[in-house]
């Protein structure tokens, strides 16, 4: 089967000082899903073979002049339905990395730590859904799972398989080049990422906090923390509910005068 590199077969990856981790997308867009795969972070890691990114077109699968790959459902309703056999044929053709995920609204939320398990599994593969929906013998008989982006609904799955791309890929080792970066990120402690501020140290009237332009690491670092803490209260009071405060971060609020804003929930 041919992948979406202008139709010609799937090029072999870069070679990189590992193996690459490999994932698969399925999709009746794959030129552009291959196109966004191409930009920044993504590019970078597969040219260097860090990132092995194969695009696959469903329609190629089909055995009709028209490349048909949906139909109407049985018993009515709006609508056109993903049907199994190209979808079987184009997964069959070129035995892809397990699991196979299909995204959908329906799935398991997808979350840093989903991404984590992904960035270590070795290889998984995508298989992005269109129209009203697929066949549910591709859900129960070929798909490893489904994988939801969150409570809304897509007219295809490709922007969703882009989102768990970029989030799996930039925590590939090597792939962003500073291992501190994903670890300092937001969600990689339970917490939101610490605020940030650059040059000018002033702007209308603005300052970014003395604390770091002190030339103190170790105090920045704690700082940093500490305001993670507060972020994280303010904004996403789950995770902080969810991960608990420690003694050790209460120190931290007191050594910089922070205290945990309070939020009512939206009920």
């Amino acid at each position: 089967m041919a992948s979406s590199n202008s139709g010609s077969a799937q090029s072999a990856p870069a070679q990189g000082p590992e193996a690459a981790l490999r994932i698969d997308l399925f999709s009746i867009f794959p030129a552009e899903l291959d196109a966004m795969c191409e930009l920044s972070i993504l590019g970078r890691a597969r040219e260097s073979g860090l990132l092995d990114i194969r695009c696959w077109d469903l329609r190629l699968a089909t055995a009709d002049a028209h490349r048909t790959v949906d139909d109407a459902p049985f018993g009515g309703g709006p609508g056109m339905i993903l049907m199994p056999e190209p979808v079987f044929a184009a997964v069959e053709a070129v035995v892809p990395p397990r699991p196979l995920l299909l995204l959908d609204a329906g799935g398991r939320r997808f979350d840093q730590a989903m991404a984590a398990e992904l960035a270590t599994s070795g290889g998984f593969s995508l298989l992005c859904g269109r129209y009203e929906g697929v066949d549910e013998r591709i859900r129960t008989e070929l798909a490893d799972g489904s994988v939801s982006i969150g409570d809304v609904v897509l007219a295809g799955g490709e922007i969703a398989a882009m989102v768990v791309v970029e989030a799996v890929g930039r925590l590939v080792p090597g792939v962003l080049g500073n291992e501190a970066s994903s670890a300092d990120e937001s969600f990689a402690a339970g917490l939101l990422e610490h605020p940030q501020w650059t040059r000018p140290a002033s702007f209308r009237g603005l300052d970014a906090p003395e604390v770091l332009r002190s030339g103190d690491h170790a105090r920045v670092g704690r700082w940093r923390r500490a305001m993670a803490l507060v972020r994280t209260a303010a904004e996403r009071p789950d995770l902080l509910a969810a991960r608990g405060v420690s003694e050790a971060d209460r120190e931290l609020l007191t050594e910089f005068g922070l205290e945990l804003p309070l939020r009512q929930s939206a009920d």
